[in-house]
């Protein structure tokens, strides 16, 4: 946005940033990844079979039988996987473009900001305490999030005062490596329960079921209307702080609005999950890079990407070393890091950007 440019009510708007052709592109990329990843597997099934699954769950009839067999395949084991998938990877790289947009650093993500370690240490002690009540992994790995996210936020006000972007970053990392530590606490404490802590921490949705989906939807749901609802606030954002307060927007109320948000949807997907990094890091800067910077048009893409993104990984997770598995969290590291580099590296000649 240029200095001449205004945002907010009666005021000129910046120039109209359309995201429907970026969107419709990455909608088709989703239906065709969705339906090779559930047709893809041990037992090869064919897209047709596939088609006529789901049409007949969702009252369609199409022409030709399926076996009971494949029936079971599709519906039970591949499509639930694959649904829960997309739903992660759609949550994780919208919460990093969110974060990014509102403390106005390309590095920002729920890893960096001590979120995703908040939420793990919620979710090690639910599964220690009551390995048996799922429906509270998402509201004590949310709870973990909230309160790693917010001694992020007040260590980094306090080292300078104010939070500033640096400082938020380095006080994430700070929360991050404090919470991680206790989780390891807690573990070494529970010996006979690291199994299924340690197979959630390497991030895995190998026991996807139809239920983890239903779990997580109403977290997701709201916090993608509630992000997308302020994208273009962040597009104000980029002028900066004093800007926006000038513009009519309150930039802590954004902050604490766009963090809240991002946190619940975060927290919920890495609940069923387990922590599936740079997600959050990967799917917005290649979102930038082929599309545009706004906000109005990297929100809702990354959203959309981030869900084909995450498929992808789980497709090479269970077929690059078939029968076996790797942990997803392994996958998504493996392409992170080098991309992670990348960002670095190329982060002085892109300071304009965010």
């Amino acid at each position: 946005m240029r200095s001449g440019e205004h945002a907010g009510d009666g005021a000129p708007a910046p120039p109209p940033v359309s995201a429907t052709r970026p969107v419709l592109v990455a909608l088709a990329v989703l239906v065709v990844v969705t339906l090779a990843a559930t047709a893809i597997g041990p037992a090869d099934l064919s897209l047709a079979t596939v088609a006529r699954v789901v049409a007949g769950h969702v009252g369609l009839h199409l022409p030709g039988r399926v076996s009971a067999i494949d029936q079971a395949i599709v519906w039970q084991i591949r499509l639930p996987r694959v649904v829960l998938g997309g739903l992660v990877g759609a949550m994780l790289a919208l919460g990093g473009a969110s974060y990014q947009g509102v403390f106005r650093n390309p590095l920002a993500d729920p890893y960096l900001l001590g979120v995703a370690a908040g939420a793990g240490l919620g979710a090690t002690i639910a599964i220690v305490s009551a390995s048996r009540a799922t429906y509270l992994l998402p509201l004590a790995a949310f709870a973990g999030g909230v309160v790693a996210v917010s001694l992020t936020y007040l260590v980094g006000a306090r080292a300078n005062g104010y939070a500033t972007s640096a400082s938020i970053i380095l006080a994430g990392v700070a929360v991050a490596a404090v919470f991680t530590a206790l989780q390891t606490n807690i573990q070494q404490q529970h010996a006979a329960d690291l199994q299924p802590v340690y197979s959630w921490i390497l991030g895995s949705l190998s026991v996807a079921t139809w239920s983890d989906v239903r779990l997580i939807v109403p977290y997701v749901a709201l916090s993608t209307v509630v992000l997308l609802g302020h994208r273009r606030l962040l597009d104000v954002l980029r002028v900066g702080e004093e800007e926006a307060t000038s513009l009519g927007v309150d930039p802590r109320r954004v902050r604490l609005t766009v963090v809240a948000a991002a946190t619940l949807g975060t927290a919920a997907a890495v609940s069923v999950s387990g922590l599936v990094g740079f997600v959050g890091i990967i799917v917005p800067h290649v979102v930038r890079l082929t599309t545009n910077a706004s906000y109005r048009v990297v929100l809702p893409v990354s959203l959309i990407s981030g869900a084909s993104f995450l498929i992808l990984a789980d497709l090479g997770a269970r077929m690059l070393d078939a029968p076996a598995e790797i942990p997803l969290g392994v996958v998504t590291a493996f392409i992170g890091g080098p991309f992670f580099i990348f960002v670095l590296r190329s982060r002085r000649s892109r300071q304009g950007t965010l």
